[in-house]
């Protein structure tokens, strides 16, 4: 498979961002690029600039370079600002929404639940993480994976707030797509418009 399989700390420190948050104490102990000349000063080209915005946003929701192509097509064709349509498509993932929604504390979890089939999409089984929502969607856990132990650790102990695009009951582990996100709404510390930039080249 062509997904990354090193130390995810190493992705945050090149991309000088936390971007697990498993990961902080570790990020935290050396924040700095990682190699022999991690410390030292680096004369940053805007093209490196652009690139390591784009790994960044990448690393951050698990996408591969050739589906990341794919949604910044797509994000292109459709009216209004590129960059502002690339985050939207993103945050529509289905992993996404579970993992905004507090039903799992990594998105790399989310992914996870929802590849094994924890969770149904308007009564309709999905089990494709890429799946992208919809506004009126409801997603719902399966009836035999209402107590599955990842998605009861998350709900009690998580404290992440809930995005306002998402409506989340966690008694009957529902969750009502409202509207998609505005980039008001998209917390992610990404500067896009520096994506649009290089894939314009």
């Amino acid at each position: 498979m062509a997904r990354y399989t090193g130390p995810r700390t190493k992705r945050s420190r090149r991309a000088r961002q936390l971007l697990d948050e498993n990961k902080a104490k570790y990020f935290d102990k050396r924040p700095y690029p990682p190699g022999e000349h991690g410390r030292g000063r680096i004369r940053e080209s805007q093209y490196m600039v652009q690139l390591r915005e784009k790994q960044k946003l990448r690393h951050m929701y698990g996408v591969l370079e050739k589906q990341f192509r794919r949604y910044y097509r797509l994000a292109n064709r459709q009216g209004g600002i590129t960059g502002t349509n690339l985050l939207q498509i993103l945050e529509s993932r289905l992993d996404n929404v579970v993992y905004r929604a507090g039903l799992a504390r990594t998105r790399p979890q989310a992914r996870q639940l929802v590849n094994h089939g924890h969770f149904r999409v308007n009564d309709k089984k999905v089990d494709i993480p890429s799946y992208q929502v919809r506004s009126g969607d409801v997603i719902t856990v399966k009836e035999a994976s209402r107590d599955v132990l990842p998605i009861l650790h998350s709900i009690d102990t998580l404290d992440r707030l809930t995005p306002e695009w998402l409506e989340v009951d966690t008694d009957t582990r529902r969750i009502v797509v409202s509207t998609l996100p505005s980039r008001e709404q998209i917390d992610t510390e990404i500067q896009e418009q520096l994506i649009v930039e290089l894939y314009s080249k």
